[in-house]
Parts: C-alpha cells; structure tokens; sequence
C-alpha cells in the first residue's frame, strides 16, 4: 500500500532545466553508439589547469565544514580579483561563496522577494527560479528582431505596471544565448534608469573572462555599484562547471550588508559552506597567477575562433544569426522557412529543435526556453562540445592553437571535422526545405 501526496503546484507544469535535460539526453544517445553533434549544453570543455588540478589533490583531505559566506582567505582574493579585472574597489565582506553562481541567484531572488524583469532572450534558469519562490518575473520586449538587446522605454512599461516596491533586473553580459555583449553606452544609461527608478541589478558576469570579440566587457557596478550585486564563478573561464563555485559581490553600503546577512542565514540552511577543497584551489584560480591568466586568454581566443567560424558558415546558408562578441553561443533564426516548416507539421521552436535532431543529428536548444515566443523559429546554438566531446579532445586543440598554426587551417575538416559535419548538415536541412517548398508548388498547380 503506498502513501498518497500532492507536490506543490509549481511542479503541475515545470520541467527539469531545459540545458540540462539535453545534455542527458545526448549522452544516454551517445552511450547507445548514436551519431549526434552537440550543440544544445554550453559547457566550456578545455581541460583543469595543473596547477588546480594540483591545489585540489592537495587539499583533498581538507574536510571540516568553512564559514557559510566562504573562506576567509579566498573572499579576499575573490575581491582583489575582480576589483583588478572589473576595475572596481571590492572588499572581502562584500564577497560570498556559494555552490555555483545558479544557488546565489535563487539565494539574493529569495532575499529580496522582487518582481524580477528579464531581457528577451535570458538564461533559461532565471525565471524558473521566481516561479519556484512565487515571485512574478516579466519579460521585456526586443528591441531587435534577434538578440539581447532592448528600449528602457520598453523595461518602463513593464516597471509603472508593477506593484512591488522592490524591483530586480537580471542583466547577462556576455550574453547567454546570443554570444552578445553590452555597451558601456548602454549599461550606463541603464544604470541611471535603475537608479531614478530604485531597481535592484543582478550582474551576471559568468563569462566576463569569455570576451573575444571588439566590445570591452564592462560591468554595471561600474556605473551603479549602489544597487548592483555582481555574480560570478569558474566554470565558463576555467572550464570546472562540475566544481560548483560561484561568488557574488554585493555593495558596500548598509542595504549591501543587511542583505548579506541574510545570504549568510540562507546558506547555512541550504548549503552549508562549500566543499571546502573546492575553496582552498579556487584561490588559485582567484589569484592573478600568470600561467593561469594566460590560460584563460588562450582558452578565450579558441572559443571565438571556433564560434566565429560556427556563425559563418551559417550565415553564408542564409541562417540567420546573432554576431558573437563573448561566450561560446549564437543564436540562430529559422523563421524565413516557416510556410515549409508548417507544411511539416512544425509550428515551435521546440518541435523545430526535436526535427532537427532526429533528422539531422543536430542537438540544438529551443529559445522558447529563454523566453522567447515559441513561434519564432530560433534555437541556440553552443560551439563549445563540438570536437571536444572527449577530454583529450582540447588538449589536442590548445596544442595545435598554440604552435601558432592559422585560423583558417585550425578550422579546417581535418582538426575541427564535427564542426564542418554539423555545419553540413544544416546545409541539407535548407536544400530539403528548397524540397518541401517545391512540393508545395506542385500541390498548388494541380
């Protein structure tokens, strides 16, 4: 006899994160010999520097639980970092620790219990996170038909119809799921419009260190550092997503540090610290060592080479794309074969991305996780597992990257041959669409 219960109505129409789910289930399709190319999970692939690899064998045995905000020491570090690299003036007790930068931005959405205000496209994790704990989040209308950017005249529509005194916006620069950054321009009229209005900035700076492109990564503390609170972590620059370590950095005001308190009680109910060999290496990642530093800048570079060249060639198929400038991921546009795509039975981007990978062998990943309006035929695409499914696979890339061989010959089929496939199979999805309007055409005549 089995003991009946009810879940909470979140979960009545909730499904586990979008990312996720396709990571699994490309590699239960991969542990069955399947063919595949993975373009739907943005995990940075470059492998563990040595000299963390080697902070983190020696301090294995390190077991007793840290403080709930972080190691002492490495807050320290965590501030003079990103004071040097955001060219801003943090200190340790304006620094906390937590298991990835995802559980510190549930952690600050819980604290403050704010309407949450997203651009169109965002992170498919930002949302959810305001539903589970019953906040309303909004989304704010393009300000370009493709990619990240938007009207504040757009975000004060949505802001005058809100009635919660607290007000959050998320911003996520380099952009996830675009690869688009924001100007300084931008993000200070931004910052001046959040303060008139007294709104509450999350910074997402994941992939602050992940910028190739010409636009220089600034962040919006720089221009409101009052009302911003800057996240950031290890995974996408150093590649140790798995190591869940991620830092937030609140103002220095007594707002910053009554909402620091409460970070702390939250984490000390949740969490507890983070593990604490994790804590003890990421000083190392934290402490401007110059082979490290030069790591990264490499790690970089061969992230933009590979997306730019990804971008290309779907751009030279009449794809329409967004033009990366940082991270590892382009947002890619099907609408101009929509009549075609109907014809099929395919009115989403959701069944456009299941098409896509049961024809093609293209794993991609729907916008209408990201907010987007499922209509609009647009997936993200992420370049970074593509010849680099393996481990060994990006030591073999940062060796050949680093003989200084050419662009055009580090992308050539022979050291890059799931991109030219993946690309090649976008190329048959247009001819068979070319296809499909033909038949059309037949139908119609008669």
């Amino acid at each position: 006899m089995s003991t009946e219960f009810t879940l909470n109505h979140f979960f009545n129409s909730n499904r586990p994160s979008s990312t996720l789910a396709i990571n699994e289930q490309v590699k239960a399709r991969w542990a069955k010999g399947q063919r595949l190319f993975h373009m739907g999970f943005g995990e940075s692939r470059f492998a563990v520097h040595d000299k963390l690899h080697s902070a983190l064998s020696e301090h294995a045995a390190e077991k007793s639980y840290l403080s709930s905000k972080g190691y002492a020491p490495l807050c320290e570090t965590v501030a003079r970092y990103y004071s040097g690299k955001l060219e801003l003036d943090f200190k340790a007790d304006q620094v906390i620790v937590g298991p990835g930068s995802k559980a510190l931005i549930y952690a600050l959405q819980l604290a403050l219990g704010a309407d949450l205000f997203l651009p169109t496209p965002s992170w498919v994790s930002y949302a959810p996170q305001a539903s589970l704990l019953g906040n309303r989040h909004f989304y704010i209308p393009q300000g370009v038909e493709l990619g990240c950017h938007f009207e504040l005249s757009a975000l004060d529509k949505l802001v005058q119809a809100s009635r919660n005194r607290q007000k959050l916006l998320i911003v996520n620069s380099p952009n996830n799921p675009t690869g688009q950054m924001y100007t300084g321009e931008f993000l200070e009229a931004l910052a001046n419009y959040c303060r008139e209005q007294n709104i509450l900035v999350i910074s997402d700076e994941i992939y602050a260190l992940v910028q190739h492109g010409s636009i220089k990564h600034e962040s919006i503390a720089k221009y409101y550092p009052e009302g911003t609170f800057v996240l950031g972590g290890l995974s996408k620059h150093l590649s140790i997503g798995g190591w869940r370590l991620g830092v937030a950095l609140l103002p220095d005001t007594p707002s910053g540090q009554k909402l620091m308190t409460a970070l702390e009680v939250i984490a000390s109910e949740i969490w507890s610290s983070v593990a604490s060999p994790v804590q003890y290496a990421a000083q190392v990642a934290y402490s401007n060592d110059a082979s490290v530093e030069a790591y990264i800048k490499t790690c970089t570079a061969i992230h933009g080479v590979r997306t730019r060249f990804l971008h290309e060639g779907l751009a030279s198929l009449g794809i329409r794309c967004t033009e990366p400038d940082g991270a590892f991921y382009i947002t890619a546009n099907f609408d101009h074969w929509k009549p075609q795509l109907n014809a099929l039975g395919i009115h989403t981007s959701t069944q456009l991305a299941g098409y896509l990978l049961d024809t093609h062998d293209l794993a991609t990943l729907a916008c209408d996780s990201f907010g987007m309006d499922p209509a609009k035929m647009s997936l993200r695409l992420a370049s970074s597992y593509l010849d680099m499914e393996k481990n060994e696979d990006s030591q073999r890339l940062v060796t050949l990257f680093e003989s200084n061989i050419g662009d055009n010959e580090f992308m050539s089929p022979r050291h890059h041959p799931n991109m030219h496939a993946a690309i090649d199979e976008f190329e048959r999805f247009v001819r068979s669409m070319a296809v499909v309007d033909h038949k059309q055409s037949e139908e119609l005549l008669s």
